[in-house]
């Protein structure tokens, strides 16, 4: 085992390590675009803002994933960079995410179709700057998608365990994506019971942040099928903890330490779980008075008028009490495996920071 396997679990040495990796390999990306000239560079320079920072729970429970059927591990640098690439297939969801939002902001700074949006109007290009941006952000989103494939296939663990890791990634991948598409048509059409909501929730967030890392990273270790639906069993319903917090924040967080607008879910006309429940529950004109709001440029007090609603409609505690149930089974779940107690305690830790997290 190698010293960086044996040691005790450092969450900030881990975020550091995932950070060094992506940096090693958009360097190798922007020497392979260097012909394309100063376009391309800026194109990796934005890759590069896209994949700085964050809390890399998704590589850390591919991490954790691979350590609890494998706990000791051959060639651990080989492991943190098929973790890293999840970090990869992420920062491709929040580029689209973004634009498909129509978000500003991303961690306090513009996000990516807005920070080209802005360098085509201050170049005094010709063309609409919007729709510029617009292309920069697909376009970047696709290449971190094909880069994240291409880090998982070449991450240097043994081909076949690669292989079954690359499966799962696959599958992942189009979860996500269909995912999105589901969250996008439901906001469309302006109406999701909370049924409905689950399932957007499932698909478009909680999958692919906990879950579907787990399983890629026990894949990876060479996890039967028994094992690996045994971590699903806990990562599933910790997803769905995971993203109930993040829609709470997406109401009520502090733009301070979100880097969001205050209300930015509501501005954004998101129908999460938290806005069903509220609208479920209101009284008919508070509940006519959030879903008219919902999608639409919102002052101070707007956002705060609709906190009102929805913290008296009972759904700011309903959400907090299911964050709660869920994450007390998914721990439940997690004791019952045959994992070890290492990497039982450390998912158990991870399973606490991503759901009490306050951004």
């Amino acid at each position: 085992m190698s010293d960086a396997t044996a040691a005790a679990w450092d969450p900030e040495a881990f975020r550091a390590r995932i950070q060094a990796v992506l940096d090693d390999f958009l360097d190798v990306q922007a020497a392979l675009l260097t012909p394309l000239g100063d376009d391309a560079a800026r194109l990796v320079a934005e890759a590069r803002t896209s994949v700085s920072g964050g809390k890399r729970f998704r590589a850390a429970f591919c991490y954790w994933g691979f350590r609890a059927i494998r706990p000791e591990v051959a060639d651990d640098t080989a492991l943190v960079r098929a973790c890293a690439a999840l970090e990869l297939l992420h920062a491709s969801a929040l580029v689209h995410d973004d634009f498909m939002d129509a978000s500003d902001t991303r961690r306090g700074r513009p996000a990516t179709h807005r920070a080209f949006e802005a360098e085509h109007r201050e170049a005094g290009w010709s063309g609409d700057a919007e729709q510029y941006g617009a292309a920069a952000a697909i376009l970047l989103g696709d290449l971190l998608l094909g880069w994240a494939g291409d880090m998982l296939r070449h991450c240097g663990l043994a081909q076949e365990r690669v292989d079954a890791g690359l499966n799962m990634f696959e599958l992942c991948r189009t979860e996500v994506i269909a995912g999105q598409f589901l969250g996008v048509s439901v906001q469309a059409r302006a109406h999701a019971d909370v049924e409905t909501a689950m399932t957007v929730l499932r698909y478009k967030s909680a999958k692919y942040s906990i879950e579907r890392p787990l399983d890629i990273g026990a894949s990876l270790a060479g996890a039967t099928h028994e094992q690996v639906s045994a971590l699903s069993r806990f990562g599933l319903p910790l997803g769905e903890a995971f993203q109930l917090r993040d829609d709470l924040l997406g109401v009520f967080g502090d733009p301070a330490v979100t880097g969001k607008p205050a209300g930015d879910d509501l501005i954004e006309g998101k129908r999460t779980v938290l806005v069903a429940l509220a609208l479920a529950a209101a009284e008919p004109a508070d509940a006519e008075r959030l879903h008219t709001a919902l999608g639409r440029a919102l002052d101070e007090a707007a956002v705060a008028d609709l906190r009102r609603i929805i913290d008296a409609s009972g759904a700011h505690t309903q959400v907090e009490q299911l964050i709660g149930s869920l994450a007390a089974t998914a721990v439940t779940a997690l004791e019952g495996t045959t994992i070890g107690e290492h990497a039982r305690g450390v998912l158990t830790e991870l399973a606490s920071a991503a759901t009490q997290r306050t951004v």
